[in-house]
């Protein structure tokens, strides 16, 4: 028999109390290309209908999810497991971020490995004998006054920081909506068509600051991230407005 080698975390909800929040905690999942939901002994028993009128078109999710009666059994065939906690622990384990936790499970699970995240009960999360079961904690870094996360909310977290390592979209993305940046030789036409509108206007007094003045305006020019339609709409601007001049 061939065993599948899995291509992504399984997160697991430790006594989850409401199928509400099973429910969304499916959607965060599917948002970011997760399926592999576990549920260790669910408060209201499973199947769900709560669960499944939230998960609001994640119900395969729910579909597939593996129903555990308690935690070592849940995680039988894990090799790698991550507890997420908000509160300082007694035990001695490494403390990664979200970002950190999800860089290794894409390590390990590369190398055929399974790797499972542990999410605790709505009312006061993991305990201390299911963080024992972990081999390391995700803390997210909160408010500390207020450092309690949603169920759904913290699957959302660790989701977007699996699906921000598996996706190649730049951290940048400057639409330029069918245009191109301006060339520098545009930007110094532009540049001399103000400086010689504004010339006229008398901008440039007293005369023994006019070179400074113009060259503090060079470097604003120079500074600003002008696309070619850009310099064609602030040409068009200084047109008009001369031509309202010279008609008043």
């Amino acid at each position: 028999m061939t065993v599948e080698h899995p291509t992504a975390p399984s997160f697991v909800l430790v006594r989850p109390q409401m199928g509400e929040n099973i429910g969304a905690a499916a959607r965060a999942m599917l948002n970011f290309g997760l399926e592999n939901m576990r549920i260790v002994a669910p408060r209201d028993g499973w199947p769900n209908p709560a669960a499944v009128a939230m998960a609001s078109g994640a119900g395969r999710v729910l579909d597939g999810a593996v129903v555990s009666p308690d935690l070592p059994d849940a995680l039988g065939d894990c090799s790698f497991v991550f507890a997420t906690t908000a509160r300082d622990r007694d035990l001695t384990k490494p403390v990664y971020t979200p970002e950190a936790a999800m860089q290794l499970a894409a390590e390990k699970i590369a190398n055929g490995e399974r790797v499972a995240v542990l999410f605790g009960p709505e009312r006061a999360g993991l305990e201390n004998d299911d963080i024992s079961r972990a081999n390391a904690i995700v803390s997210v870094p909160t408010n500390p006054d207020f450092a309690s996360l949603n169920l759904a909310q913290c699957v959302l977290l660790m989701g977007y920081e699996w699906m921000r390592l598996q996706s190649d979209q730049a951290p940048v993305d400057a639409a330029l909506a069918g245009t191109q940046w301006a060339e520098h030789a545009e930007i110094e036409h532009l540049a001399k068509h103000y400086e010689d509108r504004m010339e006229e206007a008398g901008f440039f007094y007293p005369e023994h600051k006019a070179a400074s003045m113009k060259t503090n305006l060079r470097n604003m020019w120079s500074r600003l991230p002008l696309t070619r339609a850009d310099v064609q709409i602030l040409h068009g601007t200084l047109r008009q407005m001369v031509r309202w001049k010279e008609r008043g």
